[in-house]
């Protein structure tokens, strides 16, 4: 039967990633557990601190770490977040915070991020240059077609300008 602190490892670890078992966890949602579960305080305890234990404990190669590999960078961070207990305290103390906990999703980091990264690209206001004229205000595409002039490419070849001039002489 799995801890509470191991339901919540396991939460976190399939998070954004459809193929997980939820055995092992990745760099971007060991961060987001500690920052969800108020692991990281900025302080004590920063999301720099996080890499480091994680890359400290991962195998080689690996770019996840199991429960287990997961425990040992919990009692490393329960040192530095709560330095008056003993590592075993600290490590208990890590996983009552961590008890019950979910995934935050509202408004949290994954949506500000992809937000952020999508509004960039579709609010008109910051485009510069001749682009912009190719959105209208809503930031959808407008002449697609492009300029008036198109050239009727039907025919053969690279060279060929249009259809129905083989026979004409210039």
């Amino acid at each position: 039967m799995a801890s509470e602190a191991e339901k919540t490892f396991q939460r976190f670890a399939v998070l954004g990633d459809s193929s997980s078992s939820g055995a092992e966890i990745n760099n971007k949602n060991l961060s987001k557990l500690c920052q969800d579960c108020g692991i990281t305080d900025g302080k004590t305890v920063t999301s720099e601190d996080v890499d480091a234990v994680f890359n400290k404990v991962k195998a080689k190669d690996a770019g996840t770490i199991t429960f287990q590999q997961f425990t040992e960078a919990m009692k490393e961070l329960g040192q530095k977040r709560f330095k008056e207990q003993s590592p075993d305290q600290g490590l208990e103390d890590i996983f009552k915070l961590m008890e019950g906990k979910n995934p935050a999703t509202t408004g949290g980091f994954y949506q500000a991020a992809s937000a952020g990264a999508v509004d960039r690209h579709t609010d008109t206001s910051k485009h510069t240059g001749s682009h912009e004229e190719h959105l209208d205000d809503s930031g959808k595409g407008k002449d697609i077609a492009g300029p008036e002039e198109t050239t009727d490419n039907s025919g053969y070849g690279r060279g060929y300008k249009g259809d129905g001039t083989y026979d004409k002489k210039n």
